[in-house]
């Protein structure tokens, strides 16, 4: 998962957008980038790390321009090298960078059709430098000197019926302008906005709504499932649908753990969802654990307070802040390798310890995904004193990969595949466990006073990839690219693959 943002100002943009990815920086801590453009030139920087690492005083001065992009970056490949931070840059034709969240799953087909066909030459493994290669050599095609909107939206047009998977794009072209789109499913978000200056109007679009916020942009309104926008240079708007509309299946896990709760994505609050995740998981509590002795509750920091205050008020049962966060340590959800995310456990949450010394506690996480943080914090749990441990997932049982641009553990990691609550209980060393049931989680997603969703893509939970292009072939190679053992060996075959001709 990552952070995009774009802008069309009337100033310098370079604080704005780096604004933008702080406030984004919940989506990626791997690498942040920026790109923007002054008088027809790009000035770039990037590298690994978060926002305020990468960016200094220095760098700042030398992003002139009041148009530009971003990106805050985790690997949805497993990689951490500088060489796949964004945005990517081509300089054919009129030079054009690109930033990218989410995954396109065609994206060794594309490959092979860029070298064999397109004549382009990739040097990373990243599908974004695919989708940039991909939309430049259909924005050849148009052979226009100076292009207009129409241009640029009929070459998207060719681009939708190449690419397949999740995607949320911002692409600067050089002299003309920015250009914004989703992908036909709705899967990954996308927002703009608007800000009235003395100078005239501005534009933003972002991944999450946040960001718009915090920049002072009155929202507009969502970009629509196959949806593309052009903002040109002087701030002109233009919209296009470039590939036939579908209905739009947001991703479930945007509303469970990655997206802030203050954020708003196709006009459905995620505090609200997840206040409501709160309620349903108490009614299934007080169904299934009907004489349950549940002392206190108690929040695993900070993506499942919201449901664990609503669970506490439903069940009438004290809510406790008992796990103190390290706020400098990073999601351990998205850090590589098993032995790095067990200790990081340690270091990211410490117990209270009078807050669970002879009590039973009901921990409360958004989800359970490896079971890593889960085992760790229960082991914390009772070291700290607590009679008996429950913890409740306000997500169901996370069982299959996900291929839209999470870098989700290979399914052998995942906990739950294969397994039942009571064996997964066991294996984290719980009392009792309970999962949110996936027709609740989508109820209480769906908000039928403000935003016409009604599905949602809820891979991860029951298996059904919604592009329909998935088969076991790919799962089987995503496996091989995701397990902790195998990520090394795989980036450096993957990273020599793509300097071989096909």
């Amino acid at each position: 998962m990552c952070g995009i943002v774009g802008i069309v100002g009337t100033t310098l943009v370079n604080q704005v957008i780096f604004d933008a990815l702080t406030v984004l920086q919940h989506r990626g801590q791997d690498a942040a980038g920026m790109v923007t453009t002054h008088n027809g030139k790009l000035f770039l920087r990037k590298d690994n790390g978060a926002v305020s690492e990468v960016f200094r005083t220095r760098h700042m001065k030398k992003l002139l321009g009041n148009v530009g992009i971003g990106h805050a970056r985790y690997p949805t490949a497993g990689t951490s090298s500088s060489a796949e931070a964004q945005p990517f840059y081509v300089n054919s034709p009129y030079g054009i960078s690109l930033a990218h969240n989410g995954n396109l799953t065609n994206t060794k087909q594309l490959a092979k059709e860029i070298f064999e066909s397109d004549l382009r030459h990739i040097n990373t493994t990243s599908d974004s430098e695919v989708l940039l290669n991909i939309l430049a050599h259909e924005l050849h095609q148009e052979g226009k000197l100076v292009p207009t909107p129409g241009d640029i939206f009929n070459s998207l047009e060719r681009v939708y019926d190449r690419i397949q998977g999740g995607y949320a794009v911002v692409s600067l072209i050089t002299g003309y302008g920015l250009l914004a789109f989703r992908d036909p499913d709705g899967i990954r978000p996308l927002i703009y906005g608007s800000k009235q200056t003395a100078n005239g109007t501005e534009y933003m679009v972002a991944s999450e709504s946040v960001a718009l916020d915090a920049a002072g942009f009155k929202i507009e309104r969502d970009i629509s499932p196959g949806e593309a926008v052009f903002i040109d240079e002087n701030r002109n708007i233009h919209f296009k649908q470039c590939t036939p509309a579908k209905v739009a299946r947001p991703c479930l896990f945007e509303y469970v753990y990655f997206a802030r709760p203050d954020t708003v994505i196709d006009s459905i609050s995620v505090y609200k969802a997840r206040i409501n995740m709160g309620e349903k998981l108490a009614e299934k509590i007080e169904q299934e654990w009907v004489d349950h002795d549940i002392d206190v509750v108690i929040p695993i920091p900070d993506t499942s307070r919201t449901a664990a205050l609503q669970i506490a008020q439903r069940l009438n049962i004290p809510f406790r802040e008992g796990l103190v966060k390290n706020r400098y340590i990073g999601r351990t959800f998205i850090m590589p390798g098993q032995a790095v995310r067990e200790k990081s456990v340690r270091q990211k949450l410490n117990p209270v310890p009078f807050e669970f010394k002879d009590k039973v506690v009901l921990l409360v996480d958004d989800s359970i995904v490896r079971g890593t943080t889960s085992k760790e914090i229960i082991e914390m749990a009772r070291e700290a004193g607590a009679r008996k441990v429950y913890i409740a997932s306000a997500a169901p049982e996370v069982r299959y990969p996900n291929v839209y641009g999470i870098d989700m553990p290979a399914v052998e990691e995942l906990i739950a595949h294969g397994r039942e609550a009571d064996e997964i209980c066991q294996l984290i060393g719980a009392d009792k466990l309970i999962f949110q049931n996936l027709d609740d989680l989508i109820e209480a997603c769906i908000d039928e006073k403000h935003s016409d969703v009604r599905e949602f893509d809820s891979s991860v939970f029951d298996g059904q990839y919604i592009t329909g292009n998935i088969d076991d072939e790919y799962l089987e190679s995503l496996q091989q690219a995701r397990n902790d053992s195998n990520k090394t060996n795989v980036e450096v075959q993957a990273a020599s693959d793509m300097m071989q001709p096909f």
